[in-house]
């Protein structure tokens, strides 16, 4: 799909773009388009592309030694990812990026980005601010693990993905789509944990879930129990 190089202004890194720098980055960019479940990159490759999701869903993940595997955050559109390789030469990708829907990306050579890095300072300076969102948001998730129970942590997992990719309903509803098994991954917990938390919460009319789909009614109940505000469950 052509794309207008003035709709990469919608990605943060570029947002203070001149028209003439958009379109070096169209015109130094390749065009990857994959279905649902395939993967624009895996853990351990070497970091030669940086990418910008221009339709679709995807998420980045880590695998550890035993095969455990840790949702890290969803990428939606317009999102830059698989940066690393921009500031550090010969850098391999920390995470796996997997496609949760038929996704295209622009793919663009990182050290392109770093050489026009040397004469752009906006460019360092979005790039800073966007590693450093990711930065605290990894530290927040550190946090809410080591401190938080299990229902006030799948609380934080569900209105961080509200505020990634939720869509709202006419009702005022948030629908979201994903599995139990991101869920249970991305809030430290198991499966079986989270589907009886969700079960509970569906008693009470703050949800509505469904096998991959989630409907949040009450989303102020759900930041009350984020919050640390009085658990239903037993």
């Amino acid at each position: 799909m052509a794309i207008d190089p003035l709709q990469l202004r919608r990605v943060s890194v570029f947002q203070n773009a001149t028209d003439d720098d958009l379109k070096l980055f169209t015109q130094n960019s390749v065009e990857r388009s994959i279905e649902e479940g395939e993967f624009f990159f895996f853990q351990g490759d070497s970091a030669v592309y940086f990418y910008v999701l221009i339709s679709g869903r995807a998420k980045l993940m880590q695998m550890n030694s035993a095969g455990q595997q840790v949702n890290l955050r969803t990428i939606n559109e317009w999102q830059m990812f698989g940066a690393l390789g921009v500031v550090r030469e010969n850098a391999t990708y920390p995470a796996t990026a997997q496609a949760l829907e038929h996704s295209t990306a622009l793919a663009i050579k990182s050290d392109f980005l770093r050489e026009m890095m040397q004469t752009r300072p906006y460019l360092s300076f979005d790039l800073m601010k966007l590693m450093t969102g990711y930065i605290q948001e990894m530290q927040e998730r550190y946090r809410e693990l080591a401190t938080e129970k299990v229902e006030r942590r799948i609380a934080h997992a569900m209105l961080r993905l509200a505020s990634q990719m939720g869509t709202k309903t006419i009702n005022g509803d948030i629908e979201l789509s994903f599995t139990r098994q991101d869920l249970a991954e991305m809030s430290g917990t198991t499966l079986y944990t989270v589907s009886r938390v969700l079960s509970e919460w569906e008693k009470q009319g703050l949800v509505e879930a469904g096998r991959e789909r989630v409907l949040i009614r009450r989303p102020h109940e759900l930041v009350r129990i984020s919050e640390g505000g009085e658990s239903i469950i037993g």
